[in-house]
This record gives structure tokens, sequence and C-alpha cells, in this order.
């Protein structure tokens, strides 16, 4: 895959959209558990916008929230790009919780931080991960620091299993000037080339390049083109991200299901709902 041009990679990748909800890929497959709001159809890219059947096209499912995971299954809550305004979130329950970083602003207030580990504590769900973000200075200054957010696992270009899931986790973005930014291509190659081949859910702060990773009418990517090298390679069942605002929503190919859960909006709130996925093993 990694020897074909660009051009063909995307159009495989938008050829390879099936209008089934269900994905499959090695010992587990994936179900969206709530339903996919308009502005996350609206904020996709429309070479990557999903074909989802019409009944996933909505309001969120809130009676989702109640309901218990099967014992074969794993329901995942997905969020990112909260910046400080985690108070104001409805959380879905399930069993994982995961949070693809920028939690702060700029890490300019202890407090809030603080907060933020309390809000976590607060939440129900049996495991919390957070991959920091650009913004997560207070972390890549001084990793320590990770105590400061106690109720969770932090990931920092490492893994955890859970449940036979096998997740890891990075912070590492292009950007320059910012929290964990790696400006150099071949730095990032040798990064991702560490990601364990048997991965399951993949989490990192920014987004591949091209998938989900630009505004509607905009032609910027922000996207890391050896991190879109190492899922093509990986085909992990699941990889969460955000950092691009703009581009909320979800993309399905047969291998893997990408999720860009930043949920701030350009007003500078918290105008979309986190994802929740299902799961199961085979």
């Amino acid at each position: 895959m990694a020897e074909l041009a660009w051009s063909t990679i995307f159009h495989l990748l938008d050829q390879a959209l099936s209008d089934r909800e269900r994905v499959e890929n090695k010992s587990f497959s994936i179900r969206i558990a709530n339903s996919l709001p308009d502005h996350a159809k609206n904020h996709t890219p429309k070479r990557f916008r999903p074909k989802l059947p019409h009944s996933l096209i909505g309001s969120v499912d809130s009676s989702m929230k109640n309901l218990r995971s099967h014992p074969s299954s794993l329901k995942l809550v997905l969020l990112s790009d909260t910046h400080e305004l985690h108070r104001s979130l409805d959380v879905p329950h399930g069993d994982i919780l995961i949070h693809a970083g920028d939690l702060s602003m700029t890490s300019r207030s202890l407090s809030a931080i603080e907060d933020f580990n309390d809000w976590l504590g607060e939440l129900p769900h049996r495991v919390k991960i957070v991959v920091p973000g650009n913004h997560e200075f207070f972390l890549e200054r001084d990793r320590s620091r990770r105590a400061l957010l106690s109720n969770a696992t932090v990931l920092i270009n490492e893994s955890i299993e859970f449940d036979g899931l096998r997740i890891w986790g990075s912070p590492v973005t292009p950007l320059a000037n910012s929290a964990f930014g790696v400006t150099s291509d071949e730095d990032r190659r040798r990064l991702y080339a560490r990601i364990p081949k048997d991965t399951d859910v993949l989490i990192t702060h920014g987004p591949a390049y091209g998938i989900l990773d630009s505004a509607p009418g905009s032609g910027l990517h922000s996207g890391c083109r050896e991190l879109f090298d190492a899922v093509m390679r990986m085909n992990p069942k699941l990889h969460v991200f955000g950092h691009a605002h703009g581009a909320y929503g979800i993309f399905q190919t047969d291998a893997t299901t990408f999720v860009n859960a930043a949920l701030f909006g350009n007003h500078g709130d918290l105008d979309k709902t986190p994802f929740v996925l299902k799961i199961s093993r085979k």
C-alpha cells in the first residue's frame, strides 16, 4: 500500500467505504453505538464524507447511555479537544473513555488541569485513557506531572492492554513550537515504526494525512503523512484522534474505523458530542 500514489490511496479509501455500520478486523468488530449527528456529516470533508445509512444520521441516542455492555463487548466513549470546557459535556456511559488530547488551553491554568482530573474521577468508566495534545506543555516538560492526571492512564508513545484490547497512544504532531511537536519526518517515521503490529486501537492527537484532517472548503491538511503510512501498514481496528477542529466525524474502511473526536467549535464552545463505539469479540 505504501508504494501507491497518494491519489490512488485516497481513491481506494473512498471506494472501500460501504453502507454498513459494522467493520470487522482481527479478533474484534466495531459497531457505531450512537448515531452520527448532522454536524458530524456536514463537517467531514467531501472526499471522506461517511456514506452512512440514514438511520445513523440524527441526534445522539441518549438511551445508549443506559445500556450495559455485553460481556463479550466493550463500549468506547471517544472525545478530544475539550480545551478546559469538560464540565459542559454530557458524557455517555461506557467501559473505556478515551480523550485524544488538548484538554487544556496551552497548559496555562493549573486549576483547570486539576479540575479536569477531578472530573475524570467523577466519571463511571472503568478505564480512562488520555493522550496529551499540542497544548499539554505541562506533560512535555516534566513527565512526572502525569501525577496531575491520576484518574487516567496517560499514554505518551506507549501501550496498554485492557480485556485483550491492545491500545497504543501518542501525542506527537508535525507542529513546531507546540507540545510534543516533532518536525522531522524521519523522526516521526521512526516513532511510528515502533507501534506494535497487533495494536487494536490507535490513539494519536493528530490525524493521518488526508483523513478527517481538513475543514470543509479548506485546502489545508493538518495530518501527518508518516502517520498515514503507519496506519495503512498496521490496519488497526480503530484510529481515534482530534486536533483538526473543523473535521470532526467518522470514516470507515473495511480494515479501520477513523474517528476525529475534536469537540471544540468555531465559537469557542463544545458544539459537538462524544462518539460511542461498541467493539465486540468475534
